[in-house]
């Protein structure tokens, strides 16, 4: 097994009452499970430009993200392992936060932005000056994103495409996820070459950079996309996280309120919609990044 060898995520049954009375069924691929510290999309996300740093003899790998980056943990953690220096760009000003404790004790060197540099990062030349700092490593964007970490997440159809017959299920019919960056909503597309919908609950607003990044990974169809942010990026409010209490009693599955906990408290909504015909069978990704919940349990 090569050191950059995802390990297998387990698919399981979801059941829950709301899905049941619309006679939908769904499994959920446990992403959060892979791993305690590169743990679910972000290892799929990171596993091309791991290669890509190996491949250049890069000493480090930087990078961007906030002050719970479920992101930035991975990268510090597969810097630890992997034998990479690692630097993060952080949005807004220090702050002492579980995951910053984690980042520093993982050897992460710390740069904070603020919030007008952070906005920048999208800006031709912002890498520049960090190229220069930091020679030769590895400028990975924010999130993990980029073809590369696309080329990462196509490989999450593998993992579900195995484990089908365990469930009974001989296909499916669609999938359902979180979005932020779209990355792994990208692969999926790329991966499924129109076969199966792959349904995007956006997490964060729509100018977030989600439609583009698919326009210029994917440029095909095949994807749909639904509201999911509740107020805007890293919101959240009392009905989501009862909502999160009622599922995680229900399935046992611990849940976190910035994406996954939003993708299917949209998907209910949907299927309360009738959205998906009776008989309908989802694929459901569990995208991890629980060490966030730290933020705000």
């Amino acid at each position: 097994m090569h050191a950059f060898d995802l390990p297998q995520a387990p698919l399981h049954p979801l059941n829950l009452p709301w899905l049941e009375n619309a006679r939908v069924e769904a499994a959920i691929l446990r992403l959060d499970l892979i791993d305690p510290l590169i743990s679910g999309n972000k290892w799929f996300k990171l596993r091309h430009h791991l290669q890509q740093a190996t491949a250049s003899n890069a000493p480090g790998l930087i990078s961007l993200g906030g002050n719970h980056s479920n992101h930035l943990h991975a990268l510090a953690a597969a810097g630890k392992r992997f034998g990479f220096a690692t630097a993060g760009l952080l949005r807004g000003h220090a702050q002492d936060t579980p995951t910053v404790r984690d980042l520093q004790a993982l050897g992460m060197q710390l740069h904070w932005l603020g919030y007008g540099g952070y906005r920048a990062r999208n800006q031709p030349g912002f890498w520049q000056p960090w190229q220069a700092r930091y020679p030769g490593w590895q400028c990975i964007p924010e999130g993990g994103g980029g073809l590369a970490g696309a080329q990462g997440c196509a490989l999450i159809l593998q993992q579900a495409r195995a484990q089908l017959a365990a469930l009974g299920w001989a296909d499916y019919d669609a999938w359902w996820l979180a979005a932020g960056t779209g990355t792994t909503l990208a692969g999926l597309v790329l991966a499924e070459e129109g076969r199966h919908a792959v349904h995007g609950a956006l997490a964060v607003p729509r100018d977030h950079g989600v439609a583009q990044v698919l326009t210029e990974l994917a440029g095909r169809q095949g994807y749909q996309l639904h509201d999911a942010c509740r107020g805007g990026f890293g919101k959240f409010d009392d009905e989501l996280l009862a909502f999160i209490a009622d599922c995680e009693r229900h399935t046992g599955v611990p849940l976190e309120a910035l994406y996954t906990g939003k993708a299917l408290l949209a998907l209910r909504q949907q299927v309360e919609a009738g959205l998906f015909a009776p008989g309908t069978r989802l694929i459901v990704v569990h995208t991890g990044g629980l060490q966030g919940r730290r933020g705000y349990l």
